[in-house]
This record gives C-alpha cells, sequence and structure tokens, in this order.
C-alpha cells in the first residue's frame, strides 16, 4: 500500500512539472505550400493540437521553395524551437539544414514525407503509403472488373503519379502497380502509351497544370474520346493531379455517364465534389486530425525524454538507416461511403460539399 502512494505522489509531482515545462515551449511545423488544401489543413491541425497541448507554435509555409524552407528551417533552430515537425518539399534538400537541428539536439519529426540521406531525423510519422495504393489498385481491379475479364475483352487505363522528388510515390506507386501489374503482364489490362514506369508518370510538385497538360497530350496522342478510343480508367495517385486530369477528360466531352474512373488521394473538397458530380470515382481518405494527434503525443514524449509510440521498424529507410515511424491507417472514400467519412465525422459540412 505504501509503494502504491508512493507513485501515485510521484505522478502527482511530475505530471504538473511537465505542464509547466509544456507552457512557453516553441514547436516549429514545416509545411511545403499553401498551394493545396491538404497542407492547409495539415497546417491547421497540427498548430491547433499543439497549442491545445499548451505548446507555442511556429508555423510556416514555404511556398513550395525549396530555400524557403530551408531559410524558415533554420530561423525554428536560432529562434529556440524545442521540437521540429518537417512535411519537406524535397525529401533529399534538408541535410545541412537539418545537421544544425541536431547539433543543438533538436529532435526532428518528418511528416507525412520522409527525409532522406540524414541521420538528423529522430522519428517518421506518416500514413501506411503503400496501403494507400494497394487501396486505389483493389478499387480499380474490382470497379473494372479484372478478375473476371479476358484478353479479348481489355480494359484501358492511363497512370500518374506525383513528383518524383517525394519518397511517398515509391510506395503509393508501388503499392497500386503490385495490384495492378499481373493484368497488365496478361493482357487484361492495356496502357495503350505504354507509360507505365514510375518516371514516365510522374507529375513535377503534385501540380494540377502539369497532370492536366499530360493527359491532355494523351487524349490527342491516342485519340481518347466519348466516341474515339476508348478509355476505361486512370490512375491518379493523389487529388491534385486527379483534377488536372478531371479538366482535361471534361473538355474532352467526357461526362458522367461515360466518364473514365480516376482514382485519387486526400478526399480534397474540389475531388470529393467531383465525386459527386461522377467525374471522379474516389479518393483515399487520410484523416490529418488523426495524423496530427500521433504526431502531438510525439512531440509530448520527446519532451518528457520517452519513446513515442511507434508501429513500424522496418520499413522507412531514408539512406542513413532505417526512421522508427508511425502509420495511420487510410481507407477509401467514394459516393456509397463519403458522408459518413467526411460529414458524419466533422471533417466537411455538407455545406463545404455543395
Amino acid at each position: 500500500m505504501k509503494k502504491i502512494i508512493a507513485v501515485l505522489l510521484a505522478c502527482a509531482l511530475v505530471l504538473p512539472c511537465f505542464a509547466a515545462k509544456k507552457k512557453g515551449t516553441k514547436v516549429g511545423v514545416s509545411m511545403p505550400t499553401k498551394d493545396l488544401q491538404r497542407w492547409n489543413q495539415d497546417g491547421a491541425n497540427m498548430k491547433a493540437q499543439l497549442e491545445k497541448a499548451g505548446y507555442v507554435v511556429d508555423l510556416q509555409y514555404a511556398n513550395n521553395d525549396i530555400a524557403t524552407q530551408v531559410s524558415q528551417i533554420e530561423n525554428m533552430i536560432t529562434g529556440k524551437c524545442n521540437v521540429l515537425v518537417v512535411a519537406s518539399i524535397d525529401g533529399s534538400a534538408l541535410k545541412n539544414a537539418l545537421d544544425g537541428a541536431k547539433k543543438k539536439r533538436i529532435p526532428v519529426i518528418a511528416y507525412d514525407r520522409l527525409i532522406m540521406n540524414t541521420n538528423s531525423v529522430s522519428y517518421y510519422a506518416t500514413f501506411d503509403n503503400y496501403k494507400v495504393g494497394t487501396i486505389q489498385g483493389e478499387y480499380l481491379v474490382d470497379k473494372l472488373n479484372l478478375k473476371n475479364r479476358t484478353k479479348s475483352d481489355p480494359a484501358y487505363i492511363e497512370f500518374f503519379t506525383g513528383s518524383p522528388d517525394d519518397n511517398n510515390i515509391n510506395f503509393f506507386f508501388g503499392g497500386a502497380m503490385d495490384k495492378l501489374k499481373p493484368y497488365l503482364d496478361s493482357g487484361v489490362l492495356v496502357c495503350r502509351s505504354g507509360q507505365t514506369s514510375k518516371a514516365q508518370c510522374a507529375t513535377l510538385n503534385w501540380s494540377t497544370e502539369e497532370g492536366q497538360k499530360r493527359m491532355e497530350n494523351l487524349i490527342t496522342s491516342n485519340g481518347y474520346g466519348p466516341r474515339g478510343t476508348k478509355l476505361d480508367a486512370v490512375y491518379s495517385s493523389n487529388d491534385s493531379v486527379a483534377m488536372g486530369i478531371t479538366n482535361a477528360l471534361v473538355a474532352a466531352g467526357y461526362t458522367k455517364a461515360n466518364f473514365p474512373i480516376v482514382t485519387g488521394q486526400d478526399c480534397d473538397i474540389g475531388s470529393v465534389k467531383n465525386m459527386l458530380k461522377g467525374t471522379q470515382a474516389m479518393s483515399v481518405f487520410k484523416d490529418t486530425r488523426t495524423l496530427a494527434e500521433k504526431v502531438v503525443g510525439m512531440v509530448d514524449a520527446l519532451l518528457q525524454g520517452t519513446k513515442p509510440e511507434i508501429n513500424d521498424t522496418k520499413t522507412y529507410d531514408n539512406g542513413k538507416g532505417i526512421v522508427p515511424s508511425y502509420l495511420c491507417d487510410p481507407v477509401y472514400a467514394d459516393v456509397s461511403n463519403y458522408k459518413a467519412l467526411l460529414v458524419d465525422s466533422g471533417y466537411y459540412t455538407e455545406a463545404q460539399l455543395k
């Protein structure tokens, strides 16, 4: 009994001390850009949850400019941030800046994008990015009825992934192709352009405009159209690229009645609206509130001198070794379940999706 009382007293003493320590403790949060809805939401969720936990937050957006992000991180270090949370623009461009953090013993949490070729990253928080790709691939296998098709009745598809400087495309595109390649190999699934490698399908900066230009070129060179060459689906790794694909397909005359199946990721408002209009089939939902919650837990643990919760110690090698990671679970949204996932959960309001 005396031991139990002693433990309770010790906890009572430690917790107020930690609460006091958190007051005024600064956390630097570096996000790539405000130009994509995804990063606005991530930054806002992170700031809100960290401030609710009692931290001072220095949130910066780098306008998709590497030099700006490097400068902002350096300023966070000199500004005496106690922990850095970094979603990189280019995962291989931050080594020197983060070496400065390590020298000052400032822990670095890589957020959603793995930071490469540095031993200055303490932890990685993300979604299961390989699963994102497999969800997209499985959706296409199901909706195109590939398991029951033959070479005499193939489905026709084109492929788009994201920015080549984003390590995540290896997992998104790799996961999807692991599900789809057997059907490509057997001739049940056909890519008329022949552009099926990651390099051929990459979209710089995940740009809507670049995605639209490439889709327009594919439409022209292959004669795709509702009354032209058959196109059943377009694989897209995320919503910003899917938006460009959709714009090009609409301009080519496709309507809800004959629109190819277009995949996506992030459940951006514009893409959810397109799902409701019938011009995008699905999007992988990654609840950024959940990811922010896990990162706040990591920050708490690091500042208490304890080990953060992780659930993966094998997958993410940044070139200097495996980075301990926490992977959140993604799920897909389409017209059949979007309301429960996105509206009933409070992620969006009905008005936002009209």
